[in-house]
C-alpha cells in the first residue's frame, strides 16, 4: 500500500488524466463484455459462463483478419460479426436445450465449451502469446491533456465503446425490437402469446451479446496480448460488473464497469499488489448496501 503515491497522483493533473484514461479503457471494454452478459441474463435468464470465450475468439479472429486484409477496421468488424454468428450457433445448438433447467446444467455446458475452445485455439493459433501490434493509423504522437498522456488509440476506443453504449441504450428504449426485448425480459410467455416469435428473439439477443463480446476482444487486441484462456479473467470481471450494476441492467453495467475501471486505474498507484482485492472489496461493500446492485430491482 502506497497512499503517499496515490495522494501525489491526485495532486497532479497529469497523473489524474493518465490514470483516468487507463481506467476508462478498462471500464469501457468491460462494459462491452458485461453488456452481453447482462442482456442475455435479463431476457433469457441464462448466466453465460462461456461469454469470455466469445471475447477471446473475437480477438483471435481480428488478429487473423488483420493479417489477411491489413485493415484494422475490417478486423474489428470480422471479430464482432463472427462472434455474433457464433452466438447464434451456440444458442441454437446448446443453450436453447437447457432453458429453464438447473443452473448447474447451464454451467456444465458453458464450461465444456470454454475448455473445448481453449484447446482449439491452441491447435489453430498455437499455445504461445500473440500480439496484434498497434495499427499504422494510430502510430502517431500522443495527445497531451492537462499534462497527461492520452494515446489516440485509447481515445478512439473510449469513443467507440461510448457510442455503442448510447446505441444500445436508445435501441432498447426507443425501437420496437428493444421494447419487445424488454417485455420478454419481464414475461416471455406473454410476449409469445401476443404472436412474437420468441425463439427468433432469443437468438437475436444471443447474437447481440456475442457480437459485443467479440467487438471488445477485437478492440482490445492491439493493446493486450492474445493467449488461450484469456477470456477467463475478463469473464470474472464482467460478472463482477453485472452483479454490482444489477443483473439485467444495461445502465448499471455501464456505471459499474466505469467504477471498476477507475478503481483499477488508480488502484495500481496506491495498491499495486492489492488491486484485484480492492475491486472485490468495492463489490462486497456495494452489495452489502444494495444486495440487488446499483440499478437492480428489489425482488
Amino acid at each position: 500500500m502506497d497512499l503517499n503515491a496515490l495522494g501525489a497522483c491526485f495532486a497532479t493533473s497529469a497523473c489524474v488524466v493518465t490514470q483516468t484514461t487507463s481506467g476508462l479503457i478498462v471500464g469501457m471494454l468491460l462494459f462491452l463484455v458485461a453488456a452481453g452478459v447482462t442482456l442475455i441474463f435479463g431476457v433469457l435468464k441464462v448466466v453465460n459462463f462461456a461469454h469470455g470465450t466469445f471475447y477471446m475468439l473475437g480477438g483471435y479472429v481480428a488478429y487473423t483478419a488483420l493479417g489477411v486484409t491489413g485493415s484494422y477496421a475490417v478486423a474489428v468488424l470480422a471479430g464482432a460479426l463472427s462472434m455474433a454468428a457464433f452466438g447464434v450457433a451456440f444458442e441454437r445448438a446448446l443453450i436453447s436445450r437447457v432453458y429453464g433447467s438447473n443452473v448447474l446444467m447451464q454451467l456444465l455446458i458453458c464450461y465444456a465449451v470454454v475448455l473445448i475452445f481453449d484447446d482449439l485455439v491452441k491447435i489453430i493459433w498455437g499455445p504461445e502469446f500473440h500480439a496484434m501490434g498497434m495499427p499504422p493509423a494510430f502510430q502517431v504522437p500522443p495527445l497531451f491533456i492537462a499534462g497527461g498522456v492520452v494515446p489516440p488509440f485509447y481515445a478512439v476506443l473510449i469513443g467507440i465503446a461510448a457510442l455503442i453504449a448510447v446505441i444500445l441504450g436508445l435501441g432498447l428504449s426507443m425501437t420496437r425490437l428493444g421494447k419487445t426485448v424488454r417485455a420478454a425480459a419481464i414475461n416471455a410467455q406473454m410476449v409469445s402469446a401476443l404472436g412474437v416469435n420468441t425463439t427468433l428473439l432469443f437468438t437475436i439477443v444471443f447474437a447481440i451479446g456475442g457480437g459485443l463480446a467479440g467487438l471488445a476482444g477485437a478492440l482490445a487486441a492491439p493493446v493486450r496480448s492474445l493467449s488461450p484462456g484469456m477470456g477467463f479473467s475478463v469473464l470474472i470481471e464482467s460478472f463482477i460488473v453485472t452483479v454490482i450494476g444489477g443483473m439485467g441492467s444495461i445502465p448499471g453495467a455501464l456505471v459499474s464497469a466505469l467504477l471498476i475501471g477507475l478503481v483499477r486505474g488508480f488502484g495500481t498507484i496506491g495498491f499495486p499488489q492489492f488491486t484485484d482485492g480492492l475491486i472485490y472489496i468495492v463489490m462486497i461493500a456495494i452489495l452489502l448496501l444494495r444486495p440487488q446492485g446499483l440499478f437492480g430491482r428489489r425482488l
